[in-house]
């Protein structure tokens, strides 16, 4: 009988068997890594049949394995399958055909050039091109960091030889604190680890040059296994008690065959040692982990017979590769070896993949132990007559907490889901939002909520979805949960009749008890621990007071912290605040939040009481966020707002025509935190603003990545806008407008951060196209609302800019089936509303109209004539009509080369317009010539994550790649 893994002492489980570290390693071995892959594909099969037998989903090596390391084509493979995800089915396919595209034919047949140099036998741009490819497959570009700064339960790396020193170099995909890293996208990873000596060409990573990683360790189990200890163990080094399963693969032995592949003797030694130093470092590793060989803990796997005659570039043997390697698994002795690493990798609890949830628990969070426990109990209840999908409902008054709860649950149980999912229902816009973002990370191409909720469930492994801000009495949230019985849904709603939708017991929060309640007071008020017993009582009274409301104890703590006034302070403060609420709030919201409400009254007297400008500039920053959404507000659009500022100033816009044409008048409605005569941005009291608000926990201030942004809690954001008369909402909404209007003038911030700013756009234009207009004079509100047009447009709002365009129309009594001239701004806005909504020969005709208007009213060159033809070639194009857009278009480039720089968005946008026009006109090497010109301006002036450099990218990939296959 098979030794079973170590117990601990006393016969109980070891927790090192279902949490310990699971390592791979991946040998280098040019096609051969085949050989790779089909050990790891049987493997996989064999874990994932006993998991289905246990009715749990299957698993990929990203999902089971916590580190992954290779060399040279291991390397490669380590890539695919842990940095891009891949499945092994889908990496082999994927590794099969990169092998044939680049190993089919030889660039040279001398392995060294006439001054004894080592030449590339192969050509190494159709090993970048294949690359590419493969990772263009996947979700993922070839010019993504390879590190992208996002926390995977999978890590990768891969071994490089750095040329200059021939010392091993590591490529993460992760940062360790005290290692070097070198900003590799995951192309140039893959190509540096790969390009084989005396196959391929050295690879360039900024200044550095790099060959593949096997000439100094094909067999990296000893590079893992330092790695591993860096990043668990960096103290010890003590890296053995935290491995629960070690796994390297080889690429089969080589024999004699691989070894003539490179006639020149030095490079024939070369790849000798490589194969004498595989099996040395397998030798020396076992001798060193000897323990873990024996409690089968450590397994290595190489093919020791039949790939002798398979040399690194034949990738007409993959026949022969499968079948040596399924001989290989069906011997007796490999049989056991292979049962044992499956029993032991089965084990291991699968880690949560997908985890997207918008913002960590509370540091403050207190109390609700028996809550969360008895939570958790329900959600993991899997006995067998529970038939029915589990959805739990937590209703309650806004701001009592329910929200942490849910983040506070999915934190707790983020292990037992393969995907934790949250969505702010709070408007169908942010719904929507969120779906689709569900669906792109699920790999999905869903276009609608309904599509993004059938990619969820017909997802086979445990998910988590949370359904937060439910909150509209009459919407039916049913049309937000996903059919079937699969998944689990969390939902929180202050509707007491949302209760309906859950199958499990509905929990209905109330107030935190006593002993709680004076603890997250005092936590929030950073009253030191030791202090609390002499504090009880004063912190009682406050709790008394706020009805036990945990975002009142938060943001009264926060006043007392920032030393607004002292903890015994405090009571009398918030009485005199609450007469003065109860007079000025209607009585729902008096009976409902006048807790809640009289905190963030007694913030506001801290900002007018403020002396030196920034309580007037944090106001001012409130009242504007009030006007937008809750979700987060990129902060980065602040800066576009300045510059616009100082364009429309420069060119004196008051004495245009164009009718949305921002003036000097909208410059004024912007708040004075944005100092428009500075002659240069400065952020200082913004910043200042936005610390102030936080300190008084009025917004949570977000940095993650690149993002640096605002929010508000719904409830905070409510009483934000409520808190205003009339005129002064509508202030701040003209100000909030303005805002929005004069960033535009940076598309790329609006291209970068589209996903964060679409709610913000969406819940500004929620008033009524009559109301807003009311707002002030149509003069000043036509081109706020134009120009948010404009973005609901690039945004593909389709329906909600039909609906903006039809109350403009109504305000201003005009019709599309009569165009004026004086309106021509509004046409050339609703003939590409037009075309996208499918009604390209309507669009044609207006767009035709709009174009011969600014031919006789605009100079060839300005930028609104050529922006219209533009427009109307895509339009012929959706049309039909591929030869007069290839025309129209070769025309706007000819006049943008004559004046605009070569670099100018403008430009680059145009000629990648025509570049499809002329694929779609048959014009093929044409369009892939114009597109690797954009493309290379593109990568000298745009980052890697651009969305346009990424987009003109994957597209010449893709049409040189179908070219390629129909000239093969």
């Amino acid at each position: 009988m098979a030794q079973s893994l170590a117990p601990q002492h006393g016969g109980e489980p070891n927790p090192l068997d279902t949490t310990g570290l699971c390592l791979l390693s991946l040998d280098g071995g040019g096609v051969r890594g085949l050989s790779t892959l089909y050990i790891l594909q049987g493997l996989m099969a064999r874990l994932n049949h006993q998991r289905q037998s246990a009715c749990l989903p299957r698993v990929k090596p990203c999902e089971v394995f916590d580190l992954i390391g290779g060399t040279s084509t291991g390397g490669l493979i380590a890539i695919m399958l842990g940095r891009l995800e891949m499945d092994v089915d889908a990496c082999i396919a994927s590794y099969s055909e990169l092998m044939k595209t680049v190993f089919e034919e030889k660039s040279s047949w001398l392995p060294v050039s006439w001054s004894g140099k080592v030449k590339a036998r192969f050509d190494s741009a159709k090993l970048k091109c294949a690359v590419e490819d493969a990772i263009s497959k996947t979700d993922a570009f070839s010019a993504d960091a390879l590190n992208d700064g996002k926390a995977r339960g999978c890590r990768t790396f891969v071994c490089a030889t750095a040329k200059e020193t021939a010392g091993i170099t590591r490529l993460r995909s992760y940062t360790l604190p005290d290692e070097g890293e070198i900003p590799a996208t995951i192309g140039e990873a893959a190509l540096a680890t790969s390009a084989a000596t005396g196959f391929f060409d050295p690879v360039s990573i900024g200044a550095r040059q790099f060959v593949d990683g096997a000439l100094g360790v094909n067999n990296p189990v000893d590079e893992v296994e330092g790695e591993a200890a860096n990043i668990w163990s960096p103290d010890t080094g003590d890296l053995k008690p935290l491995v629960k399963c070690f796994v390297s693969i080889g690429t089969g032995h080589p024999g004699k065959k691989a070894l003539e592949d490179n006639i020149v003797k030095f490079l024939s030694k070369s790849l000798v040692g490589i194969a004498t130093e595989t099996e040395k470092t397998e030798r020396k590793f076992i001798a060193r982990w000897a323990k873990h060989y024996d409690e089968k803990r450590y397994f290595r796997f190489n093919v020791d017979q039949g790939l002798q005659e398979v040399g690194l570039a034949e990738y007409k043997e993959q026949g022969r590769m499968q079948a040596a390697t399924d001989e290989y698994l069906r011997h007796q002795g490999q049989k056991f070896r292979v049962r044992d690493c499956v029993e032991n990798l089965q084990q291991k609890q699968t880690k949560n993949v997908h985890w997207m949830v918008p913002r960590p628990v509370n540091s403050l969070f207190t109390g609700r132990s028996e809550l969360t426990d008895r939570i958790q109990s329900a959600l993991r209840n899997d006995e067998p007559d529970i038939l029915k999908q589990k959805r739990l409902v937590i209703m309650g008054i806004g701001g009592i907490g329910k929200s942490e709860v849910c983040l506070r649950i999915a934190d707790l149980m983020r292990e037992d889901f393969w995907g934790v999912f949250w969505v702010d229902v709070g408007s169908p816009s942010t719904a929507k939002n969120g779906f689709l973002a569900i669906a792109k990370a699920l790999g999905s191409s869903a276009e609608s909520v309904e599509e993004s909720l059938q990619a969820l469930a017909n997802t086979p492994d445990r998910w988590l979805l949370v359904l937060d801000n439910a909150d509209g009495p009459a919407f039916d949230y049913a049309a937000y949960i996903p059919s079937g019985t699969q998944g689990t849904v969390m939902m929180t709603s202050r509707v007491p009749e949302c209760s309906q939708y859950s199958t499990l017991r509905a929990e209905a929060l109330e107030g935190l008890e006593g002993e709680h309640s004076t603890q997250l007071l005092l936590k929030a008020a950073r009253v030191p621990e030791a202090s609390w017993q002499a504090c009880e009582e004063q912190a009682q009274a406050v709790v008394q007071l706020l009805g036990s409301n945990t975002l009142a104890l938060i943001q009264a703590g926060a006043y007392i912290a920032e030393g607004y006034c002292r903890l015994d302070q405090y009571a009398e403060k918030y009485k005199r605040l609450r007469e003065r609420l109860l007079k000025h709030y209607p009585k729902q919201q008096q009976s409902r939040y006048r807790h809640v409400y009289a905190t963030f009254e007694a913030s506001v007297g801290v900002l007018n009481d403020s002396e030196d400008g920034v309580g007037r500039d944090a106001l001012d920053l409130l009242g504007i966020l009030s006007m937008l959404h809750s979700s987060v507000l990129p902060l980065q659009v602040f800066p576009g707002v300045w510059k616009g500022a100082r364009q429309v100033l420069k060119a004196n816009n008051d004495q245009t025509d164009e009718m949305d044409a921002l003036g000097q008048w909208h410059v004024s409605q912007l708040p004075e935190l944005i100092d428009r005569q500075a002659d240069e941005w400065d952020d200082y009291q913004l910043n200042q603003a936005s610390a102030l608000l936080a300190s008084l926990s009025l917004v949570t201030r977000h940095r993650v990545d690149d993002l640096d942004g605002l929010s508000m809690h719904p409830l905070a954001h409510a009483w934000a806008k409520d808190r205003l008369g009339q005129e002064q909402q509508q202030a701040a909404w003209v100000s909030a407008g303005c805002i929005l209007a004069l960033s535009q003038g940076e598309s790329e911030t609006w291209q970068v951060y589209e996903r964060q700013l679409r709610p913000h756009m969406q819940y500004f234009l929620s008033p009524s196209v009559e109301l807003m207009f009311s707002f002030g004079l149509s003069g000043t509100m036509l081109p706020i609302l134009l120009k948010c047009g404009w973005a609901l447009n690039t945004m593909r709002e389709d329906n909600k800019l039909k609906l903006l365009l039809e109350g403009v129309y109504g305000v201003l009594r005009i019709t599309p089936s009569d165009p004026s001239q004086e309106h021509i701004r509004i046409w050339d806005l609703a003939a590409r509303n037009l075309r996208y909504l499918g009604h390209a020969k309507q669009a044609v005709a207006l767009l035709e109209h709009v174009v011969k208007v600014q031919e006789t009213t605009l100079v060839e060159t300005h930028p609104d004539q050529l922006a219209s033809q533009h427009a109307l070639a895509g339009v012929y194009r959706a049309n039909g009509q591929t030869k007069e857009a290839v025309g129209l278009l070769e025309h706007v480039v000819k006049v943008q080369e004559t004046t605009l720089a070569e670099t100018h968005p403008s430009r680059l946008a145009s000629q990648h317009e025509l570049a499809g026009a002329y694929r779609a006109n048959g014009q093929t090497k044409e369009a892939i010539a114009l597109l690797e010109h954009v493309v290379k301006i593109k990568q000298t002036t745009m980052p890697a994550t651009h969305p346009s450099r990424q987009v003109s990218e994957r597209v010449v990939a893709y049409i040189q790649s179908k070219l390629e296959r129909q000239t093969s």
